[in-house]
């Protein structure tokens, strides 16, 4: 997975610590505004309880990831210019990096689509979404404002369901389609779950130690508070470090290779 889909704090503004509204929960300490700056955010854009930040009840700072989309916002489109110089700029700046968001997420997507040998016959088409994502990446502003985001996204869906069906099918017999399953909780330890659609299943606090998750597809799958120590993820197909933060686990958890394991998994 390329560097540009992987978030660099360094050159960012803090995007996701303003830009987004937080709700007082489990997650957050506080409630906070669209467009208000945490209270947590320094003049140099880090965040001054970084390390403490589970126990101060932002475990919802942990789990989020931006795909880069901070940086490409900050450096890119604003070029390097930034909500706190130019205040004339947040409003765009927020939208922007809303619609960025987005768009990387979907390049995380394609690229790990085009990266699969199950998926040859369709890596062309495959190539052509990638780069008219990556176009419009690049484009200003303004530009931005006018992507048709869920559109954009229908079209990418549909050659991801072809992908995941490709991949899938390479799991020699039966395979589980458990798209969309309400699975909260539930005990699937030493599970096999070869090849399973898994496609925005609800697995919150599901008990997945030791379970074999090899080929399965776990896009939109809800893994918070899921119990992965021991689980093999190895080539699961369109997991992502937000899914990966939300999740437990430990040095037994078997991660692809394009995901690290969180600093709090044990």
């Amino acid at each position: 997975m390329t560097q540009e889909l992987r978030a660099d704090c360094s050159r960012c503004a803090g995007l996701c610590c303003v830009a987004p509204a937080f709700a007082r929960s489990s997650d957050f300490a506080v409630d906070k505004p669209a467009g208000q700056a945490c209270g947590n955010l320094q003049q140099d854009f880090r965040c001054g309880i970084h390390a403490d930040l589970r126990s101060s009840g932002f475990t919802g700072c942990t789990v989020f990831d931006c795909f880069g989309a901070g940086q490409q916002v900050t450096q890119v489109t604003f070029g390097g210019d930034d909500w706190r110089a130019t205040p004339a700029l947040a409003p765009g700046m927020f939208a922007a990096f809303s619609t960025m968001r987005q768009l990387h997420e979907l390049r995380w997507y394609l690229t790990e689509a085009l990266a699969r040998d199950e998926a040859a016959s369709l890596h062309a088409d495959l190539g052509v979404l990638l780069a008219e994502t990556e176009d419009l990446c690049a484009r200003d502003a303004a530009t931005l404002a006018q992507v048709d985001v869920p559109g954009h996204r229908g079209k990418v869906n549909e050659l991801l369901l072809q992908t995941g069906e490709l991949v899938r099918a390479a799991v020699p017999g039966r395979t589980q389609d458990r798209r969309g399953a309400d699975m909260i909780g539930k005990k699937l330890r030493k599970a096999d779950l070869r090849g399973a659609n898994l496609r925005g299943a609800y697995l919150i606090g599901a008990d997945l130690r030791g379970a074999d998750l090899r080929r399965a597809e776990l896009i939109g799958a809800d893994l918070r508070g899921a119990d992965l120590c021991g689980a093999d993820l190895t080539d699961c197909l369109f997991l992502t470090r937000f899914q990966v933060n939300a999740a437990r686990g430990d040095a037994a958890t078997r991660l692809p290779a394009a995901l690290s394991r969180p600093p709090h998994w044990r």
